[in-house]
């Protein structure tokens, strides 16, 4: 029993074996016919990578034949434009002597004609050329000056004419006494009071002379002193409605007069501010141009100028596209300097530009200040219009007045400047000083002469004279013969 278990085990091992055997003969054929399968795949597509790859090289060796052709025909193209280059300059050189030829003999012949050397000939008919050139210049120029300034002057006018227009001004005129209504004619009793004790009282505190009249129901303060006048109408309001007036209670009135000028310097300030439309003026520079409301230039009030002054310049930068805040602003400042021109060293324009600079204002409101004299260049366009709105506001009718010795000063000023120029024999300053005529000697100014020294005292009056709106300069030639008949 157990040999034949052994022997069946035997078997069963023996036909596993076979089985396995077989099954492995099974997959290797398979394995064998895939990779068959796979192995000619490859072969097939590696021939056909193979045609193409042909194909390529025989595209790129075409391509290089016909890049071959192609610069064998540019060289030759290159050597037919080096050969015609070569023609040309030939041309060239053989033209360029005859023509130089042909003017040696044109040059040769007009020196025969005229009696001249080649070398004078050439000399006089470049001299001539010269002259004609000038000419030709001379007048370009004056027909592009006269239509510029035409255009200039017409746009200027324009916007000067509707910057002025939204304006209006009062014709003013320089006092020395201020004139106070009174409420009855028992009033001047009162000023006047006992044997004229309130009067002596009132003009020895104030320094100012009260002028009483008969049959007008004012009294007139007196006083070249503006400040003092300006505290003595304040106090004597203060009497005049109070009622009760007496020594003890005009000292109380004057003090209390004098204790609120930084009060009213404020005020006026604030409402000159507002009345120009400017915003963020510190405080103290609201004060300080208080203190204008009391000043005057030739008879204009400094404060109302600068009103006024910021307003037009405004207008001018609105119609030209400029920055109408910083015109508006440096105009309005531009005579700050005048509140203490008699007390600091220098000009107002420098006093006034010190002053902003001290208080924050910006660089371009200190030049326009500044600039506004011409005593340092403009460097931004709102400075020229400050300087615009400056004369403008100041040359406008009634707004200034000038005393005769200053008057004849500034025109004997104005004639001696226009007279240092070269050639001229006399000058007269007319129509108030906006009019210069000036007589030249014919022998050392020609014709063309005169329009150059027209501009150039033009241009010298600019410079170093100060005025107010246009001087127009006229220069005349004119030549006399005279001969006597024996």
């Amino acid at each position: 029993m157990p040999q034949l278990i052994a022997t069946v085990a035997t078997l069963l091992l023996l036909l596993a074996s076979v089985l396995v055997v077989h099954f492995a003969r099974r997959e290797a054929a398979e394995i064998r016919r895939s990779t068959s399968a796979e192995t000619q795949a490859m072969r097939e597509e590696a021939r056909d990578l193979h045609s193409e790859a042909q194909r390529r090289e025989e595209r790129v060796a075409q391509r290089e034949k016909d890049l071959a052709g192609d610069q064998r025909a540019s060289q030759k193209f290159q050597r037919a434009l080096d050969e015609r280059a070569t023609v040309v300059a030939r041309d060239e050189r053989r033209l360029a002597d005859q023509r130089s030829s042909l003017e040696h003999r044109e040059r040769e012949a007009l020196a025969a004609v005229a009696g001249l050397t080649a070398a004078e000939a050439r000399e006089r008919l470049v001299a001539e050329q010269v002259q004609a050139a000038k000419d030709a210049a001379m007048s370009e120029v004056r027909r592009i000056e006269r239509s510029t300034r035409e255009t200039a002057q017409q746009r200027a006018r324009e916007v000067l004419v509707q910057a002025m227009q939204r304006q209006t001004g009062e014709a003013v005129t320089e006092t020395s006494t201020t004139w106070i209504d009174l409420p009855s004619e028992e009033m001047k009793g009162r000023i006047i009071g006992r044997e004229g004790r309130n009067i002596r009282a009132f003009e020895s505190l104030t320094g100012v002379n009260v002028m009483v009249e008969d049959g007008v129901n004012a009294v007139q303060l007196s006083s070249f002193d503006v400040e003092r006048r300006e505290i003595a109408e304040v106090t004597l309001r203060d009497l005049i409605e109070d009622g009760r007036i007496q020594p003890q209670r005009v000292e109380a009135a004057y003090a209390r007069a004098v204790d609120d000028v930084d009060q009213r310097h404020l005020d006026a300030g604030l409402d000159a501010i507002e009345s120009a439309g400017v915003r963020g003026i510190s405080q103290e520079l609201v004060s300080t141009l208080g203190r204008l409301r009391l000043r005057t230039s030739y008879g204009q009030n400094v404060l109302s100028h600068l009103v006024e002054s910021a307003r037009i310049a405004a207008d001018i930068a609105r119609e030209i596209g400029a920055d109408v805040e910083l015109a508006r602003r440096s105009a309005f400042l531009h005579d700050i300097g005048k509140a203490f021109s008699h007390d600091r060293d220098g000009t107002h324009a420098a006093i006034g530009a010190q002053l902003a600079r001290e208080h924050g204002e910006s660089g371009e409101v200190v030049n326009a200040i500044a600039a506004h004299h011409d005593e340092v260049p403009q460097q931004t366009l709102e400075a020229v219009i400050v300087q615009i709105a400056d004369a403008v506001s100041a040359s406008r009718p009634g707004a200034r007045r000038e005393d005769s010795d200053g008057y004849v000063e500034r025109m004997e000023s104005l004639e001696h400047l226009v007279a240092e120029h070269a050639g001229v024999v006399k000058v007269v300053a007319m129509a108030a000083g906006r009019e210069v005529r000036v007589v030249v000697e014919p022998d050392i100014v020609d014709d063309a002469g005169t329009r150059d020294l027209a501009r150039t005292i033009a241009e010298h009056i600019s410079k170093d004279f100060s005025f107010a709106g246009e001087i127009k300069v006229t220069v005349i030639r004119e030549l006399r013969a005279d001969a006597v008949a024996g």
